[in-house]
């Protein structure tokens, strides 16, 4: 019994558990988020271009300097990639790719890479750049 005689509980909800519980969840994704970034590490060129929006779930092709083609993380040959893509875009509406050339790689490897990945039906196909670097010199 409460004091005063009076026989009513107390229906509060203490949130203090809750709270940190969910700080605690918030710095574990905090710390945990820049390690699960992948990719393929290659020396883009630069544009003057606007950034387009893009979507986590789109597929990449990265062309190394050594000419190593990748499909996301995966290395695949010049002559396995049209099958690889037909196989991964199988009964899928949007084919959509993009593309990250090393700045150094042959433009003939590029063009190459880029009529493999129409030939296996890809409708779109972006390029990925960095943006192009202002010079503080300006006269």
């Amino acid at each position: 019994m409460l004091a005063g005689g009076s026989s009513k509980y107390m229906a509060e909800i203490n949130v203090t558990p809750f709270v940190d519980v969910m700080l605690v969840l918030l710095i574990i994704f905090m710390v945990s988020a820049p390690m699960m970034t992948q990719g393929v590490d290659v020396s883009l060129p630069e544009s003057a271009s606007k950034s387009l929006p893009t979507d986590d779930e789109s597929l990449t092709i990265s062309i190394k300097k050594n000419g190593e083609i990748f499909i996301n993380t995966f290395q695949v040959t010049l002559d396995a990639l049209k099958e690889k893509l037909t196989i991964i875009f199988d009964g899928q509406m949007d084919k959509q790719v993009y593309l990250r050339a090393d700045k150094d790689v042959a433009y003939g490897l590029v063009v190459r890479v880029m009529s493999e990945v129409k030939n296996a039906g890809v409708q779109k196909l972006g390029m990925i750049t960095e943006p192009l670097k202002q010079s503080d010199n300006r006269s």
